[in-house]
């Protein structure tokens, strides 16, 4: 055999041993030479006589990170040119047919008269997992990082070589949906315990132990083809399984609101294949996955979530004449909410971290949350207690500035005011080389304006993290008028050091992700002065794929702060650039009812200490009048939300803020949640084509003012028919 992703050898026993390691890569994927490769070890394996079974394990530190998606993206692009040379139908036989072969290839392994184990250590995910399922036996290493799932779902895609199938057949039904819906990572011990692994060892045990049980007899036979197989919840149509799919889909409606084809398609190919044998029900799965595939919403989050996420997680976007910075030791002024969650995350990258504030006691209170963070992960087993004494120990707190001089990098993290921020920027640079990039976690204040109280403005630069910073991934890397690449540069490799993604933005004021949140608080904020119920225009948000609903948010964000960012707009921009209902509604709730948001526990919604969060009975009278639900048009107000986000970030693209659709895309979703099926805020339009969205935006000009007016940069596309990744010449090239 001609093998360049394996290495066999079979030992005395007979017993095969295949080592998958892709080279020149970090992580095992799965492509079309994989395929070719393990379809001629099968047959090699199920045709020798001399050989009693076969181990499958990685030569790296991880068993597979699943499919390599540019091969999907590629099957998608050979079936249109197919369809163009041989008509629609024959192009689709050949999808599917491709679209299938892995699924095929496994139950091959599966069916071909010789015991299969899977020996898994580290990441085991997507196809990579399936191909474990397949094995007859599967053991896992107990070790920390060892993991599998089925995470396709958050992609746009599901399991499609007989995921859904095998692991509905390995758990109770109700947990396999749940697990197929969630996509998340298992650890071995909890795989163990719900029957995904047969066995839990040490590492150093694992090859042994699957070789022990093809010695010992091990079947090559899997439960779902002995005649006495029954799922563990017994049949579909059984008193027991009608307990589960009414729930289930409940379940469905209310997580996905129907935006979600793939979480959909899981629900057909469980419900369907169960009821069939298990080569039937593959075949059912395959043509649900054909499907999806071929879904806007597949292709749209494919690109964004895997595609270019990837890039942009390798740097893209970085400056490559830079020299790689050499980011050791980093400052932090400002030791409250963010400033403490910058320091944690860095601290956990294995950054030293200076911790700055007004005085010790502050800045100690800063580090405590650092402890909690640490303790509460210790708590759900997910770190150790010398973890947290190692990363304690690399957070220094001060109030002397003095502390920062040996320091590659400074972020200040202080009160959203100007003056305070001059003063900080002053106070550091007194006692920084000249070599150290300053940078400002400002959510609002354009980059260049703060560079004005600095004395080496080419060194100054934005980076502004999102709240709570452990949880966000994003990072806005913002370059003011100034800023050398060397700092923008040193910015990227700091932020992918924390295993975050950057992307870089023009300044501006609110850079590219609060412009655009901005547009979505501002429409609900509009529709509460309507008079629309509050309770629909937060649920209304949800069916539009936003994860919280406008008022909810502003409440996390708090009130008062959005009254401040108002009030400083209006003051360095004048009057016309705030809406006045929203400045009315803001008003009333800050300084006539001390409405702050979560944070005293009185915002849009009342926080009881004990209970859940429900909306404020007293905001319904605030705009004077209600609008009876049953006379409103929710498809109106849905658009409305989603609009008004993908409208302000073309509006970024023309105004330069945003130079590459990827970093809008990406940026939008990991940054404020926006429909992740969509793939994004400018995937979007160009799901729906510019001149569909300009017509959609006049629309909603003509009945709700001049916010909605289209911008020349769409009006341009809408005329040339061109998309934002189509057009990237005129829009911004890619780096």
């Amino acid at each position: 055999m001609n093998l360049a992703n394996f290495t066999f050898d079979v030992d005395a026993d007979g017993i095969g041993l295949l080592t998958w390691d892709t080279p020149g890569r970090s992580m095992n994927l799965i492509n079309a030479d994989f395929i070719r490769e393990l379809e001629s070890v099968i047959e090699e394996i199920g045709s020798e006589e001399k050989i009693k079974g076969c181990v499958i394990v990685s030569g790296k530190d991880s068993f597979s990170g699943g499919a390599d998606l540019t091969m999907l993206e590629d099957m998608g692009r050979r079936m249109e040119d197919l369809a163009r040379l041989k008509g629609v139908e024959h192009a689709m036989q050949e999808f599917f047919d491709e679209s299938r072969r892995l699924s095929q290839l496994y139950r091959r392994l599966e069916t071909c008269g010789k015991p299969f184990a899977a020996a898994v250590h580290g990441l085991c995910l997507g196809g990579g997992f399936e191909l474990a399922l397949a094995c007859h036996f599967r053991v896992l290493s107990d070790a920390q990082s060892t993991k599998v799932g089925l995470p396709e779902i958050k992609i746009g895609l599901f399991p499609g070589a007989g995921g859904t199938q095998r692991v509905a057949r390995l758990m109770p039904t109700a947990d396999a949906l749940q697990m197929l819906f969630k996509g998340e990572q298992i650890g071995a011990a909890t795989a163990g315990r719900i029957g995904l692994a047969h066995v839990v060892v040490p590492r150093a045990d694992l090859v042994g132990k699957a070789k022990e049980w093809i010695r010992s007899g091990g079947s090559p036979v899997a439960p779902w083809d002995k005649k006495d197989f029954r799922p563990p919840s017994g049949r579909v149509f059984s008193p027991t399984g009608m307990m589960v799919w009414p729930a289930a889909n409940a379940i469905y409606r209310r997580e996905t609101q129907d935006n979600y084809p793939a979480a959909k398609a899981i629900l057909h190919a469980v419900y369907e294949g169960l009821q069939l044998p298990i080569d039937l029900a593959l075949k059912v799965e395959s043509r649900w996955f054909a499907k999806i595939l071929r879904s806007k919403e597949a292709h749209a989050m494919i690109r964004t979530l895997f595609v270019s996420l990837s890039e942009l997680n390798k740097g893209a976007r970085r400056p490559k004449s830079a020299p790689a910075a050499d980011i050791g030791k980093i400052g932090v002024i400002g030791a409250g909410f963010m400033g403490a969650g910058i320091a944690y995350v860095s601290a956990s990258a294995g950054l030293s971290v200076v911790l700055i504030d007004r005085d010790l006691a502050a800045a100690e209170k800063g580090k405590q949350v650092s402890h909690k963070l640490i303790s509460d992960r210790i708590a759900r087993g997910r770190a150790r207690s010398s973890e947290r004494d190692a990363l304690l120990s690399r957070i220094e707190t001060s109030a002397d500035y003095g502390r920062l001089a040996d320091c590659d990098l400074v972020i200040e993290a202080v009160f959203e005011d100007r003056s305070v921020k001059a003063d900080t920027i002053k106070r550091a640079e007194a006692v920084l080389p000249a070599s150290t990039v300053f940078a400002s976690n400002t959510s609002t204040l354009p980059i260049s304006s703060l560079a004005q109280y600095s004395a080496r403005p080419e060194r100054f630069i934005g980076i502004h993290f999102f709240s709570p910073v452990e949880k966000m991934p994003l990072v806005e890397v913002i370059a003011g008028k100034y800023t050398h690449e060397s700092a923008v540069a040193a910015a990227f490799d700091f932020v992918r050091a924390l295993k975050k993604t950057p992307i870089l933005v023009s300044d501006g004021r609110g850079f590219f992700a609060n412009r655009c949140v901005g547009a979505y608080l501002l429409e609900g904020h509009l529709m509460v002065m309507e008079g629309v119920p509050p309770a629909m225009i937060e649920n209304v948000a949800k069916m539009a794929g936003m994860p919280i609903g406008p008022l909810a948010l502003t409440d996390e964000v708090a009130i008062d702060l959005a009254w401040r960012i108002l009030t400083a707009t209006e003051g360095d921009l004048g009057a016309d650039a705030v809406d006045p209902r929203q400045r009315a509604l803001l008003d009333i709730m800050v300084n006539r009812h001390g409405r702050s948001g979560r944070k005293n526990r009185k915002g849009f919604y009342d926080y009881p200490e004990k209970g859940a969060k429900r909306l404020w009975p007293g905001l319904g009278d605030i705009p004077g009048r209600r609008l009876d639900p049953d006379s409103i048009d929710v498809e109106e107000l849905r658009l409305r939300f989603l609009a008004a986000q993908a409208l302000e970030a073309s509006r970024t693209v023309q105004e330069r803020v945003i130079s590459d659709p990827r970093e809008a895309d990406v940026g939008s979703i990991l940054g404020f949640g926006f429909a992740p099926f969509t793939g994004g805020v400018l995937s979007y339009i160009d799901g729906i084509g510019a001149g569909a969205f300009v017509l959609l935006c006049s629309d909603l000009e003509k009945r709700h003012g001049r916010r909605f007016a289209p911008n020349d940069l769409l009006l341009e596309m809408a005329d040339s028919r061109q998309t934002f990744y189509s057009g990237l010449q005129k829009i911004g090239a890619r780096a």
